[in-house]
């Protein structure tokens, strides 16, 4: 009888001990979805629901009551420089100009050279002979700069087409800066004049320097 009463009594506080322990692993899971619904909100009012105007909306911060507002004095839009003429066009009118709208400097052309090797050569070749290892791979062949038609072409050409863009070659615009371009197209002169340079043109001292 005693035993029996025992064994009721330890059956009745494992129950309760059950029934702490399940109120206990409520507790915790309520406190953590609290706790992660909190965090999210936090987030989400930082990143998507932050303070911000709609176009043309009204605001009464600003004296004007315009949530829009105006350029600072003195700034311009990205790609919206206003700049013309031979430097920025390559044109003379409407036509393709000659020659360079700045003096042909050793810097420069040192200058010409890196950026021809960095974005030219894939397609063009070292050599401007258009045997690149893009083409090499597959891609469409672009012209060799020796053919007599581009030997003959204007600066102006050369700098529409890096400007613009021309057959299968994109627009190199947004790589190469106005002032690197004209340094490309004085690179690719001294490309088509030492490829068809010969011995007797160099000087004495040039001579000495070959291999």
């Amino acid at each position: 009888m005693f035993l029996g009463k025992a064994l009721r009594e330890c059956k009745m506080q494992n129950a309760e001990c059950k029934k702490r322990r399940k109120a206990k692993l409520r507790l915790i899971f309520f406190a953590f979805c609290i706790l992660h619904f909190a965090f999210l909100t936090a987030c989400r009012q930082k990143m998507a629901v932050q303070p911000r105007y709609d176009p043309l909306e009204p605001s009464d911060f600003f004296a004007d009551h315009m949530g829009a507002r105006p350029r600072v004095a003195g700034t311009v839009a990205r790609g919206e420089v206003a700049i013309g003429g031979f430097l920025a066009t390559g044109k003379v009118g409407t036509v393709d100009g000659d020659g360079y709208p700045f003096p042909v400097t050793a810097a420069v052309m040192n200058r010409g050279q890196e950026r021809f090797n960095i974005y030219c050569s894939p397609c063009h070749g070292r050599l401007g002979d258009g045997n690149g290892m893009i083409p090499a791979r597959g891609y469409r062949r672009p012209p060799s700069f020796h053919t007599d038609a581009l030997r003959t072409a204007k600066t102006g050409h050369f700098f529409d087409v890096m400007t613009n863009g021309f057959g299968a070659m994109p627009t190199y615009a947004p790589q190469v800066s106005v002032q690197d371009r004209w340094a490309i197209i004085a690179y690719v002169r001294a490309l088509q004049l030492a490829h068809n340079a010969t011995v007797n043109e160099l000087t004495p001292e040039e001579r000495g320097k070959l291999p």
